[in-house]
């Protein structure tokens, strides 16, 4: 695998060129549920607008989501900045070298302090994430349900059997970085490529000719629908009311227009909050579907011309109004930020 890896693995990536913990972190945790070619962007903007932990740290939690606005997942940004701020609060600004520590760290879970420990201390520690899953599971036939925990278990300490013993320095960067790739390009979960896999000749799945039966999960996540109304409050300088997003739940921590259930909800927050705007003023914008891993949220945004820019007149409503110069600036959901931009110029 470390031979393969060298001469046919993925080695022109950026955070392949380094062992600093921080530049290997932040690109993990851009990954997670993201394709390279995705990151790629947003991984040289974060380390232009944040070069080191310190830096990320110190600043305001609306810059780094501003920063990560249409990669998804706001999670990750939330704990990214916590993290940070871990690091250097209790760290002393150097991250820790054991997988066991970066593990009590925000938002690092134990293969994300693997893959850091891994690569950048050559720990002698596996990684399972959802390519080496497959990987593993179909090179032993390993057919436990993964849905259950204890099987999950199991497989963590069949990958710590395999890793490395010998020139961990070099071995334990090479390894771990292949497995990542041969799950990536090669043991795919439809139709892998197994005639050039180098782990054909040790592979029960393929021997057995049902290789796409692996890994098993019984459990899956069903998807549902929402509908959601956006309230497009607009003032006499074409700035709009964005409101910050509850810390739980879609969204949480952006700013978004205020978010209604359905039309009838949505006119009676608008006639409740601004009752000077005439509703025969309203215009209802073309509906579009925004489609999120599990859920499929419709939404709905009607333009309300407010006039003046004053505070929605609602007690417990809280926010800003802001013009497409400040929301370049602000952490928005993908979605209201295209809605934004096409209706207002941005």
């Amino acid at each position: 695998m470390v031979q393969w890896q060298a001469s046919h693995g993925r080695n022109h990536l950026p955070w392949q060129q380094t062992r600093d913990p921080y530049r290997v972190w932040l690109s993990e945790i851009m990954l997670q549920q993201t394709q390279v070619s995705t990151v790629l962007g947003y991984y040289q903007r974060f380390l232009d607008a944040f070069p080191d932990v310190a830096s990320l740290a110190a600043a305001p939690q609306d810059a780094v989501l501003a920063l990560w606005s249409g990669l998804g997942y706001y999670s990750r940004a939330r704990n990214l900045h916590r993290c940070a701020q871990d690091v250097v609060e209790q760290w002393g600004g150097a991250f820790p070298r054991r997988s066991e520590d970066l593990a009590t760290l925000p938002g690092i879970g134990r293969s994300t302090a693997g893959a850091i420990a891994s690569f950048c201390f050559s720990e002698r520690v596996p990684i399972l994430d959802a390519n080496v899953r497959r990987v593993l599971t179909r090179v032993l036939a390993f057919d436990d349900d993964l849905a259950v925990a204890r099987n999950e278990r199991k497989l963590w300490d069949l990958a710590q059997q395999l890793c490395p013993v010998d020139d961990l320095e070099n071995a334990m960067p090479r390894y771990t970085q292949g497995m990542m790739d041969l799950g990536a390009s090669v043991c795919l979960p439809k139709k892998p490529s197994c005639l050039v896999c180098p782990l054909q000749p040790q592979c029960r799945a393929a021997r057995q000719g049902l290789p796409e039966n692996y890994p098993v999960r019984t459990r899956k996540l069903k998807r549902s629908a929402e509908s959601w109304w956006l309230l497009i409050a607009v003032d006499e300088r074409q700035r709009v009311w964005l409101e910050r997003r509850p810390e739980q739940g879609i969204w949480a921590g952006l700013y978004a227009p205020p978010v209604l259930q359905d039309r009838p909800a949505l006119a009676e927050a608008a006639a409740r909050r601004w009752p000077a705007a005439a509703a025969a003023q309203w215009r209802e914008l073309p509906g579009f579907l925004h489609v999120l891993t599990h859920r499929d949220l419709h939404l709905h945004p009607v333009l309300v011309p407010v006039g003046a820019g004053v505070a929605p007149g609602v007690e417990g409503a809280s926010g800003c109004w802001a013009g497409a110069q400040d929301w370049a600036g602000m952490g928005l959901p993908a979605p209201v930020r295209k809605l934004l931009d096409a209706q207002f110029g941005g």
